[in-house]
This record gives structure tokens, sequence and C-alpha cells, in this order.
């Protein structure tokens, strides 16, 4: 139960570790989501919704689960911030 959400994680800190080798100073942009505090929230509902949820079956190994769960909606959480809305005059005409 545990060995996939492993080797996704091992996955995901292979892919920064070669980002920073590539583009050093990389990694930091990478986490900054984590200064979103609308992005930690939802992450951190997430978190507790998968705890909740699958501690009657997995138990703690539910746990890491919910981890990469929390940090991936943070990730998303932030970067659907980060979209850009057209504005609406009082017309009702999109600038």
């Amino acid at each position: 139960m545990l060995l996939p959400v492993l080797m996704i994680i091992a996955m995901l800190l292979l892919r920064v570790v070669i980002g920073e080798l590539r583009r050093p100073g990389s990694t930091r942009q990478q986490w900054l989501f984590l200064r979103n505090r609308t992005a930690v929230i939802a992450g951190a509902v997430a978190f507790v919704l998968a705890v909740a949820t699958g501690w009657v079956v997995a138990k703690a190994g539910v746990l890491l689960w919910a981890v990469l769960v929390g940090l991936l909606v943070a990730l998303i959480a932030d970067r659907l911030g980060k979209v850009e809305t057209p504005t609406r005059s009082s017309s009702g005409v999109e600038r």
C-alpha cells in the first residue's frame, strides 16, 4: 500500500533535483506555492479529508497519501489563483 506513494514521491523528488541541476534556484521557485495562504489552507483541508475518509481502511498508511494529496491540491490552488480573470467595466464589457 505504501510502495506506490513512495515511488511517486521519489519521482517528484528526482524531478526537482534534475531541475535544480539544470537551472540553479528553480527549486525555490517551485516551492513558493507554500507561501500562498489560500493554497496552504486548501491543501490542509484536502489532507484532513483524505485522512478522515481513508483512516478506516488504511489506518496509518493513509498519511503518506494524504500528504501527497495535500501538496498537490495546494500546488493546483496556487496555480489557479494566478490565472487572470477578465475584468468587466460598469457597462458589462470585458477589458
